[in-house]
């Protein structure tokens, strides 16, 4: 299942909502298998399943992960929301990146502004800005992981800039 990312939305007014920026991000990824961590994400994950009888939904509750994922298999969007705000910052980093580390395609997690992450917390762990939404009174971000493009293919990295070109593919150390 390849995950198409939704574009980045550089106009916040387009996503009047959170629940509309998740929902486009699971329209984006038509997954077969959700992970969901947190009440909205529960909720939106369970609304594509009643529609797409085929997908199989993961409920975790973002408490229970310090002992590590369990998954029956790489899982094709992971939903974080309502979740992080209430996890210490190295939990919240434990949860996300072994949502990452256990191969899911697509990860969206939504987080409140103000709530001791930002920006480059969500960079250095190969996320992306998606969505800037205020609602409620309170500024949430949507912040996306896409395995397909989060490393970018880099020109320098083939044999004809290696020190050793003749030996590229066949020692690894």
């Amino acid at each position: 299942m390849q995950c198409d990312s939704v574009q980045e939305n550089r106009d916040p007014i387009a996503m009047k909502t959170s629940t509309q920026a998740i929902a486009a991000l699971v329209d984006a990824c038509e997954p077969d298998s959700i992970v969901a961590v947190g009440e909205r994400a529960q909720a939106i994950a369970q609304r594509w399943q009643d529609t797409h009888g085929q997908c199989q939904l993961t409920c975790l509750d973002a408490t229970d992960t310090a002992e590590g994922l369990s998954l029956p298999r790489t899982q094709d969007l992971a939903l974080v929301t309502d979740s992080l705000e209430h996890l210490s910052h190295s939990a919240g980093q434990t949860l996300i990146g072994q949502l990452r580390n256990y191969g899911t395609r697509q990860i969206g997690v939504l987080v409140t502004d103000g709530v001791g992450w930002n920006l480059t917390d969500f960079i250095g762990l190969g996320f992306r800005r998606q969505a800037r939404i205020e609602e409620d009174g309170h500024g949430r971000t949507l912040y996306t992981y896409n395995i397909s493009n989060y490393n970018h293919k880099r020109d320098w990295n083939n044999p004809r800039f290696w020190a050793n070109p003749e030996m590229w593919g066949k020692a690894w150390w």
